[in-house]
């Protein structure tokens, strides 16, 4: 809706039934038997209202009969369509029954039927059974309240402004598009708390988080707040912030008394210590688990939950140091207390040992971990990715995430088995996903990008979807094209990580960013600093040897991938520089030498954006012109960022190596 000042996303109902043929204006009702569910229920109003929204235009009576089913999952539902009857008596017209055994389901219920009307379905062909893959699903926002958000690449916070909370209709259609994709939890406010967010848990922003919190369980979602550890200190005047201190204890037994009296509902704190220069529990020489539990059970008693962080590393490393490594960081400091953490604590642990980039192992830390409570946390705004201005589709690489083998059991082995909890039995599990969304028109900066946003939604709540089902239900819910540019689309989402990775850091080194700002190239540009992020280039290779004989990181693994990681001819091709120090010389199972691939893939990459933006311009006047011009311009400048990705990473590697490319091509 234009007026709005925002897009509507993927639950543009107006747009897209007129695009099917249907005519504002035609009589038609919705009839909506609520059945045993209590029809006043806040979550169930909402179904009801979606429902009435998106059949608003259709042609003729719609029936659709809510139906209790316990023994559907919690969170799952059932739909399917009944044609001149239903399940209690006969009825005219098509209609459709929703079972589950919660309100949430029949929210989630209602939304797959309505995605399926939009995306063409037939009523015959509507039938479904479905449960959550993930009892967690959540978005952590890192909107700060002065309405800037690290690592924003779409505007400003439409959370906050002028250290306020903003509340107000673009508020709830967040809230709609969140439930769309099965999203039950969020965490408003960055992890990196500071200024004013230290205040989210006093009286001056109660009345207001408490709005947004009504809003959010209107479609089933639970808010969080990540947490100042230093708080005891900031806002109790304390000295210390030790979490076995009987005076920082009593502070927060006290505050999270009054926080959970005036937010009742409120879903638990996310938080980050001894990270980055924040405090925590190193601090006072204590252990991650006695921070976690200190707030673990201060706040059981309210049936919340921490959400502890595992982002804790040395960020004051020396580059001379060669056996130091950020990556073993997280296995080290919480391995040796597998089974210590309480059980309303949930370690988030990211995908990746380092951060975010476009290609790394999987952390040791998901299924190494065998006693404890743990989510997977994954990126969708794109700070190593390219900035939502470069098209990169990050579904496969969550794919390949997901079903990654540990070797943590013989069976049920898979990062998706633990983190859902089948691995361990245990219930409070799940995924997150730092959000890409700001108070652009488009919400994510470039329309596209919104794919990411849409499809870890799906993913979180439906593990076994294909990276394409995903793109195909994105790119037709969004742009309703003819098959044609449908099909050119996908294929561009699909090849758009490859693409991107070609043209950046080759097989896993990662990093080669600028400084700060993490966009574009910079080969050495962290390669002397304090953050661990080393690439250890020299005139006869690259790459950090991370096997026994080098940090000791490979060894972190179950044996089976630890072999492999540990043998430079076993290890996986594009994680190979992230293991090894490999001769440029070195002949890859392509036959390519490692300074000709280098050469080949920075090239090929560059080629292949432009080429992306070319395919591009055959959507003009098929796509709204607000998306098209939007999108033509990041395309532009993807292609420029590709064009000095491949010059100055190309030309970096022949000036160390001295080794001309076999093609000839020109390398300044």
């Amino acid at each position: 809706m234009e007026s709005r000042g925002w897009s509507q996303l993927w639950l543009d109902y107006e747009s897209k039934f007129a695009a099917s043929g249907v005519a504002n204006g035609d009589e038609s009702k919705i009839v909506i038997e609520c059945g045993d569910f209590d029809k006043d229920n806040r979550v169930i109003k909402s179904a009801v209202s979606e429902l009435n929204r998106a059949f608003a235009d259709a042609t003729k009576e719609v029936k659709i009969s809510f139906v209790r089913n316990e023994e559907i999952a919690a969170q799952g539902y059932k739909v399917g369509n009944i044609i001149g009857g239903s399940l209690n008596k006969p009825q005219d017209g098509d209609g459709f029954v929703i079972e589950a055994s919660d309100e949430n389901g029949l929210l989630y219920g209602a939304f797959h039927l309505i995605r399926e009307k939009l995306m063409g379905r037939d009523y015959p062909d509507i039938s479904v059974s479905c449960a959550p893959s993930n009892p967690l699903r959540m978005m952590n926002h890192w909107d700060n309240m002065d309405g800037s958000i690290e690592r924003g690449y779409s505007g400003r916070s439409f959370l906050y402004t002028n250290d306020e909370i903003i509340v107000d209709d673009r508020t709830v259609d967040y809230a709609r598009f969140m439930a769309s994709i099965g999203i039950n939890g969020i965490v408003i406010n960055n992890v990196n708390v500071k200024w004013a967010a230290t205040d989210l848990i006093t009286t001056r922003f109660f009345d207001k988080v408490k709005e947004l919190s009504d809003i959010f369980e209107d479609y089933g979602i639970k808010l969080y707040l990540s947490l100042n550890f230093a708080a005891p200190i900031e806002l109790g005047g304390l000295p210390i912030c030790d979490p076995l201190d009987e005076q920082v204890v009593a502070w927060w037994k006290n505050k999270i008394k009054e926080v959970y009296d005036h937010l009742p509902n409120l879903g638990g704190f996310l938080v980050k210590a001894d990270s980055e220069g924040r405090p925590g529990p190193f601090t006072y020489g204590r252990t991650q688990a006695d921070g976690a539990n200190m707030l673990g059970d201060i706040i059981a008693p309210y049936g919340g939950i921490i959400i502890w962080r595992c982002f804790v590393y040395n960020c004051t490393q020396d580059w001379r140091d060669t056996k130091t490594d950020r990556a073993r960081a997280g296995y080290d400091y919480f391995k040796g207390l597998d089974g210590q953490y309480h059980d309303n604590v949930i370690l988030q642990i990211k995908n990746g040992p380092m951060d975010f980039q476009i290609r790394e192992p999987i952390s040791p830390l998901l299924g190494g971990l065998t006693k404890t409570n743990q989510m997977l946390e994954v990126q969708i705004a794109q700070e190593y990715t390219g900035h939502q201005i470069d098209l990169c589709y990050l579904i496969p690489m969550f794919k390949e995430i997901l079903g990654f083998k540990t070797y943590c059991k013989q069976e049920n082995d898979t990062v998706a088995d633990v983190v859902s909890g089948r691995t361990m039995g245990n219930k409070l599990a799940g995924m997150a996903a730092v959000i890409n969304t700001g108070n652009d028109y488009n919400w994510t900066g470039n329309d596209l990008a919104a794919a990411n946003l849409y499809g870890f939604g799906r993913l979180s709540f439906d593990t076994e979807l294909s990276a394409e089902e995903i793109a195909r239900e994105w790119v037709k819910l969004t742009f309703n094209l003819e098959q044609e540019l449908e099909d050119k689309l996908v294929d561009m989402l699909l090849r758009s990580r490859e693409i991107y990775e070609k043209y950046t850091s080759p097989l896993g080194i990662g990093w080669m960013v600028t400084p700060g700002d993490h966009y574009g190239p910079s080969v050495d540009g962290y390669e002397y600093s304090r953050w661990g992020t080393y690439h250890r280039a020299d005139h006869l290779g690259l790459g950090v040897d991370r096997t026994d004989k080098g940090t000791g990181y490979a060894q972190q693994y179950y044996p089976q991938n630890a072999e492999m990681y540990n043998d430079p001819h076993k290890c996986p091709e594009n994680l190979l520089l992230f293991f090894h120090h490999i001769p440029y010389t070195w002949k890859l199972s392509s036959g390519q030498s490692l300074i000709q691939y280098i050469y080949d893939s920075h090239f090929e990459g560059y080629e292949e954006a432009r080429k992306l933006a070319d395919e591009w311009k055959s959507f003009e006047g098929k796509v709204p012109e607000r998306a098209y011009n939007c999108i033509s311009h990041r395309f532009d400048m993807q292609v420029n960022n590709a064009h000095e990705w491949c010059d100055q990473v190309n030309s970096y590697f022949y000036r160390k190596s001295g080794i001309a490319d076999e093609k000839g091509r020109e390398i300044f």
